[in-house]
């Protein structure tokens, strides 16, 4: 079987994972309708969000890379899933997209949601989309591609940091945050080992031939 054909499989289960029933009444009162509205806003986001994200499986790890061609860096991945599902302009960053949304607890999670690991021994320093089931889509690392993955793994599970909910409106409130993140947070490379400085050598003294 092959990958595309895998992949195409996927999407209707994500839906029907997430597709909930319309019931309104008119004897509900107006803000259990609102409720109502808001969760269905949220589940066809989630939608959204998975069926972006699942397409864009085996697609190439690249460091500081933000298009499907060019490949994808963990937080280009989350930016361009965003911005092609939700119109959401997030930053290239993990830890500035830490800063956004709501922060929601491991039990609470719920598909859609952006979940942060610290795998370059700072915290936030990776980032994944939650898909359910213990379950999230992420682009690894160099010599990867973006792949599915469970947080009960060791290693995921060692460095699991938190998660963040993000909608428009949460971004649109911290605007003024974002652009400052925006300017000043960019992914940090490997850090490289520090040159060693040269070492400035001792002059000899001069010796002179004794006379006879």
């Amino acid at each position: 079987m092959t990958f595309k054909f895998r992949h195409l499989l996927l999407l209707p289960l994500a839906c029907l994972a997430l597709a909930s029933p319309r019931e309104y009444s008119a004897d509900k009162p107006e803000d259990e309708v609102q409720t109502a509205s808001e969760a269905e806003d949220g589940n066809r986001f989630a939608q959204d969000i998975m069926l972006q994200a699942l397409g864009l499986i085996g697609v190439t790890y690249r460091w500081g890379g933000n298009t499907p061609e060019s490949g994808l860096d963990c937080s280009g991945f989350i930016k361009y899933v965003f911005q092609q599902a939700m119109n959401i302009a997030l930053p290239h960053n993990a830890f500035a997209i830490s800063r956004l949304g709501n922060d929601v607890e491991k039990e609470e999670l719920k598909p859609g949601d952006l979940v942060f690991f610290n795998t370059l021994g700072r915290k936030f320093s990776h980032v994944g989309i939650y898909l359910g089931d213990d379950r999230f889509i992420h682009s690894p690392s160099s010599g990867s591609k973006v792949q599915v993955v469970r947080l009960t793994d060791a290693y995921w599970a060692k460095r699991y940091n938190g998660a963040r909910r993000v909608t428009q409106e949460s971004v649109a409130e911290r605007s003024p945050q974002l652009q400052k993140l925006m300017s000043e947070g960019r992914e940090v490379k490997p850090s490289k080992k520090k040159s060693k400085k040269p070492v400035k050598k001792a002059k000899k003294k001069s010796s002179k031939k004794k006379r006879r």
